[in-house]
């Protein structure tokens, strides 16, 4: 517990550090250009869709009507858009995850080694490549786990649960890889993994929570419309400032344990042998 909560604040000390904050500018800028460019492309036709379902469901009709006689039929407007966030919502922070795996965890593992253990010896037990298709992997398995998991939010304490725990085993995965890769052995990689497996993801669960608290301004961008443009870009930096966060937790964390392991399996000092002593010396003196 000590090791996490001393990683836990160094991590949230080198979110001030202005390199930090310059690198989680990237992802938004990138992020905000590709989530405009879907909503120009694709939010009518989703909106559509989404009310079209709606008006399939009897209940939901009656339901509407009855509303309506209360003066509340704006509620139904309102209705389809928070369906259409809610469900992209996901999806936001996955893509938040693995840009900020592929822009700024690289850029951040090296601040973080440069300035606390630049002893630490790199053996490069793993690759970009595997790492890519590892994050890729995991991201359609939790990507499945979102999918299966969907009529299970209907259920207030399930809906508030499920998402940041698929969303913090996702982290764990990706993260856990990507901070070890460059200094760790495969070995000592897989033993430090093993070894602190549910430290790790707890790690991630956390971050999974803490990247779920950014919805309420993603949610309250489409309920005032005319802020939207800037409560959505500020949900999606603080989605990925959640993850850079979540990343140099994660760096600090894992590399101490590698510096502590390694200084574990360090060999002994050997004391040298005391040189030889004469027989002439053991006589007593005449």
């Amino acid at each position: 517990m000590k090791e996490l909560l001393d990683a836990f604040w160094r991590a949230a000390a080198y979110c001030l550090h202005p390199r930090v904050i310059a690198l989680s500018l990237l992802p938004l800028v990138l992020m905000v250009t590709a989530a405009l460019g879907l909503g120009y492309l694709f939010w009518d036709a989703a909106l559509d869709s989404v009310n079209q379902t709606l008006d399939s469901w009897d209940l939901l009709t009656a339901f509407f009507q009855w509303l309506e006689r209360f003066g509340l039929a704006g509620l139904k407007a309102a209705l389809a858009p928070l369906i259409v966030v809610f469900l992209a919502t996901p999806v936001i922070v996955i893509v938040a995850l693995l840009v900020v795996s592929v822009l700024m965890t690289p850029a951040m593992l090296s601040l973080v080694a440069e300035r606390r253990f630049p002893q630490l010896e790199r053996r490069r037990g793993g690759s970009l490549w595997t790492g890519a298709l590892g994050a890729f992997v995991a991201t359609l398995v939790a990507l499945l786990a979102l999918v299966v998991s969907v009529p299970f939010w209907l259920i207030p304490p399930l809906a508030l649960v499920l998402p940041p725990l698929i969303w913090g085993w996702l982290t764990y995965r990706v993260l856990s890889y990507d901070v070890l890769a460059e200094h760790a052995s495969r070995e000592e990689r897989l033993a430090i993994v093993r070894e602190r497996r549910w430290s790790l993801l707890g790690m991630g669960v956390l971050a999974g929570f803490l990247g779920a608290a950014p919805g309420i301004v993603w949610a309250s961008g489409v309920m005032f419309v005319a802020l939207a443009p800037v409560l959505v870009p500020v949900a999606i930096w603080i989605y990925t400032l959640i993850f850079a966060f979540a990343s140099l937790w994660f760096a600090h964390y894992c590399l101490a344990a590698l510096q502590v392991r390694r200084a574990a399996d360090a060999p002994l000092p050997v004391n040298p042998p005391l040189p030889a002593v004469p027989d002439a010396a053991l006589l007593p003196p005449p």
